[in-house]
């Protein structure tokens, strides 16, 4: 006989007296005034707290007050989220909280604040990407015909980047969106180098740690220089003995790298050991977590981002929320699982770049986006709903909750491929479209 159906029963709590282990059901006011993504979640420590307070005046929880609803996360620190989702819930919390929960020491602790928009930026981070791109490509290419590196030049390209992801890391992180399958190894490095700046950006590390950092993204594949056309650029799976021969790419990085310059010792670790897994089950050793270099750790990470976002010749790349879900499932075996968290934050639901429908049908870029509001970037709106051509095109800034022409706020419906509806990201880009920020609407125009 099957069980008989047990009503939920909730009880209305105070924003002052949560505690960890409740299980939120209902707020105050709707979820998409809020910045919690998912619709109901359990408490399972001070930020959550934290961040309800921030929001609301009161919630609903499952159970009876008197009756002491059961913590779900037994005393509330367990380390494990209820799922990828959960990631984006909180506010931003106060710096010691977030000492508290980032695997970098305190001492190193910097808050960055950007200092111009992300509009301002693009001109300057367009040069600095194709200089990166430039670069990327000489240092492939010599490689491969016995030319040394040029580390001077790798280091010049590399500050320039950093020092756009410093001012707005939002501009390049757009640029990294744009792919070309033909080009994947040269502009797999300096994605994994810009990225590998705003995520150590995002960490709070030192600028000149965030410097060496990137220039360990941009030389991480090196030793792919060593590997046979055939089987870099097969189109197919490889066969066991040819992937025995790409696992040797982290050797020959080692390799190249132990020969140019004694100053690249941090590199070297990381070429060698990007493809290390927490639980032992990477390459070329087989180290545990423990073993691994802290920014190999970070480039490992960045670099599976990367490569499952682009389009290869033998596989055609994904949006970032699958790229994300894939991470956050293996976070704790194959990630560091505080550096994986870290890194959904930072990337976010619609990361720069992203192509965006809107709930009225409307189509944008987005071009900005901010740790606090994650599901309100800045969107550049180019789409009517009837998907004809806006015109003149209006940037909107979803935290301010702007109006559409019927009155209805704008909310995006979902993340759409490059190309859809006619919009290519690299179009509007060489076009300088997204170059100049246009007036932020708060309401119809």
């Amino acid at each position: 006989m099957s069980a008989p159906h047990q009503e939920i029963v909730e009880s209305q709590v105070d924003v002052s007296e949560l505690a960890i282990g409740m299980h939120v059901i209902r707020l105050d006011r709707p979820w998409e005034d809020t910045n919690f993504l998912i619709q109901g979640f359990v408490i399972r420590d001070q930020a959550d707290i934290d961040a309800l307070r921030a929001q609301c005046d009161f919630v609903f929880i499952e159970g009876r007050i008197d009756g002491a609803p059961l913590p779900k996360y037994g005393n509330g620190n367990g380390r494990k989220s209820s799922g990828l989702m959960g990631l984006f819930r909180r506010k931003q919390v106060t710096e010691s909280e977030q000492d508290a929960h980032k695997p970098v020491p305190p001492r190193k602790r910097v808050r960055y604040i950007n200092k111009i928009d992300a509009g301002q930026e693009m001109e300057t981070a367009i040069i600095r990407f194709e200089e990166a791109q430039k670069t990327a490509k000489s240092i492939m290419s010599g490689l491969r015909v016995g030319r040394t590196l040029d580390l001077n030049n790798a280091r010049t390209v590399v500050n320039h980047c950093v020092e756009s992801v410093l001012r707005n890391e939002n501009a390049l992180l757009l640029l990294t969106k744009i792919k070309h399958q033909d080009e994947y190894t040269a502009e797999h490095c300096i994605n994994v180098s810009i990225l590998a700046a705003a995520f150590g950006k995002h960490l709070g590390l030192l600028e000149g740690e965030i410097r060496n950092l990137a220039l360990c993204g941009l030389l991480h594949d090196v030793g792919k220089t060593r590997i046979p056309d055939e089987i870099l650029n097969k189109p197919g799976a490889l066969t066991p003995k040819e992937f025995d021969v790409m696992r040797h790419h982290t050797t020959h990085g080692r390799t190249i790298l132990m020969g140019t310059s004694n100053s690249l010792n941090t590199a070297v670790d990381v070429a060698f050991s990007h493809h290390e897994r927490m639980d032992g089950s990477g390459y070329p050793r087989g180290l545990y977590a423990q073993q691994i270099p802290y920014f190999a750790k970070i480039i490992g990470l960045v670099d599976t981002y990367d490569a499952i976002t682009s389009n290869r010749v033998y596989d055609k790349g994904r949006a970032s929320m699958q790229a994300l879900e894939i991470i956050h499932k293996h976070r704790g075996t194959q990630f560091d699982e505080e550096l994986a968290d870290a890194f959904i934050q930072m990337i976010g639901v619609y990361p720069p770049g992203s192509i965006v429908e809107m709930v009225n049908g409307e189509v944008g870029i987005v071009v900005e986006s901010r740790p606090e509001h994650k599901l309100k970037p800045c969107v550049l709106l180019v789409r009517e709903s009837d998907k004809s051509v806006m015109a003149p095109y209006r940037t909107v800034d979803l935290k301010v909750s702007p109006e559409d022409a019927s009155g209805e706020i704008y909310r995006i419906a979902r993340e759409v491929p490059d190309g859809t509806y006619n919009i290519v990201l690299q179009e509007f880009v060489d076009q300088g479209l997204i170059v100049t920020t246009p007036r932020l609407s708060t309401g119809a125009t």
